[in-house]
């Protein structure tokens, strides 16, 4: 009797890093530029730069953890190992599975906004197509989908440098910090930063997905860390050099209305017309959805394997050697919630069920560091300051974004 097929290793540093760079670029400069600029005002780039921080600090400690266990549904190892709960592991991969989801649904319907920019199309049947063509996308094979939303990556990456290169003499215009732009909710400006921050934190989300997809990765414990800190440090720099362009250029008040910011942004800045970069952008819109379904498929299927989920939720195709069933189940959900929620109600929720993760992953990590005497030297190693920080600004976020509800 033959042995069950399993997953193929084929994916290098730098595929596994443009992985990382697609969707965290994709799910969150394209779409909810103009959000943040609506809660910061001409604050936005230090609503990023506070973002990039408190993601930084978890993007360490991931990168440790990968380290320690190069596993797919990497949350839940991790948090098996350092809680030694298999229930809590079980409730923190499924929190990540959702995450994804929703995360996945926000951007097709941010697709769809780009995509009306362009010519009008029914939203709901565009954003079932572009569902379903993404899942026979992923079917179809690890090294075909993330090569795919490679290529596409450095399409995206080319078209924010095209924004740096025309608008980066704005930056210096002086309006940056126009007092009068900013918004009213913002009254205390460190306010309006931190609410920016929570929906800027969104933006940051991807370093976390490269750990899921370790088990197809070469050398997972040197590459996937690498992976995970060349990702951060280059969105950070995109994202902030972006957000200063933007708010000199565009009041933020008109940014927060568009649903397209970034053709907005290209337009002020150039007089030009912006429909090049609706089209690039419509096109990295859906990569950020593609890897984000990617991730929660394979998840799924980590979990499934562990006998956390059913077993049939882990069934590989003979062919093309990925988790078909939970692919399935992952389109399924995501046409669900696409056509039930907003888009920002969506990123807010992606966040708060992120961070949460990011709050047990840091625990894990601490108590593991906490309980071991040594250290083998082939682990990335981070001080011990890095997880207990990275736990407070995960629950300070959370509570922050409690706090402004009930308020």
């Amino acid at each position: 009797m033959g042995q069950n097929p399993t997953l193929k290793r084929s994916i290098s540093l730098p595929l596994l890093t443009l992985y990382g760079l697609g969707t965290t670029i994709g799910a969150g400069i394209f779409v909810l530029i103009g959000k943040i600029a609506g809660v910061s005002g001409s604050y936005m780039p230090a609503a990023f730069l506070v973002a990039s921080v408190l993601a930084g600090l978890s993007a360490f400690s991931f990168a440790e953890l990968s380290s320690r266990f190069p596993e797919s549904a990497g949350e839940a190892a991790y948090i098996r190992e350092g809680l030694r709960s298999q229930t809590i592991a079980l409730i923190a991969g499924l929190c990540v599975v959702i995450a994804g989801l929703v995360s996945t649904a926000a951007i097709i319907i941010g697709f769809s906004g780009y995509l009306s920019e362009l010519f009008p199309t029914p939203r709901l049947l565009t954003q079932l197509a572009m569902i379903g063509f993404l899942g026979v996308l992923i079917y179809a094979g690890a090294t075909l989908s993330i090569g795919a939303a490679a290529c596409i990556t450095f399409l995206e990456i080319g078209v924010l440098l095209i924004i740096i290169a025309v608008g980066g003499n704005e930056i210096f215009a002086g309006t940056a910090m126009n007092d009068s732009q900013q918004p009213e909710l913002a009254s205390g400006i460190w306010l309006g930063i931190f609410g920016g921050a929570l929906l800027a934190f969104y933006a940051f989300m991807g370093f976390e997905d490269i750990v899921n997809v370790a088990e197809e990765t070469v050398n997972p414990k040197r590459v996937v860390p690498l992976a995970i800190i060349v990702t951060l440090v280059c969105t950070t720099a995109l994202y902030v050099l972006i957000s200063m362009i933007a708010v000199s250029t565009v009041p933020p008040s008109e940014l927060a209305q568009s649903d397209a910011p970034l053709t907005l942004i290209f337009e002020r800045a150039t007089g030009f017309d912006g429909k090049l970069i609706s089209v690039v952008a419509l096109i990295s819109v859906l990569n950020g959805a593609l890897i984000q379904m990617i991730m929660a498929s394979r998840v799924l299927y980590g979990l499934s394997n562990r006998g956390m989920l059913p077993r049939w939720i882990s069934a590989v195709s003979p062919r093309t050697k990925t988790p078909a069933s939970a692919i399935l189940v992952c389109v399924i959900i995501v046409a669900l919630l696409t056509s039930s929620f907003p888009i920002e109600g969506l990123a807010k929720a992606a966040s708060i069920v992120t961070l949460t993760i990011f709050a047990l992953v840091n625990l894990a990590l601490l108590r593991i560091k906490l309980s071991q005497t040594s250290i083998p030297e082939t682990v990335f190693n981070v001080p011990v300051l890095v997880p207990f920080l990275g736990l407070a600004c995960s629950v300070g976020l959370i509570s922050f974004d409690i706090w402004q509800r009930l308020a």
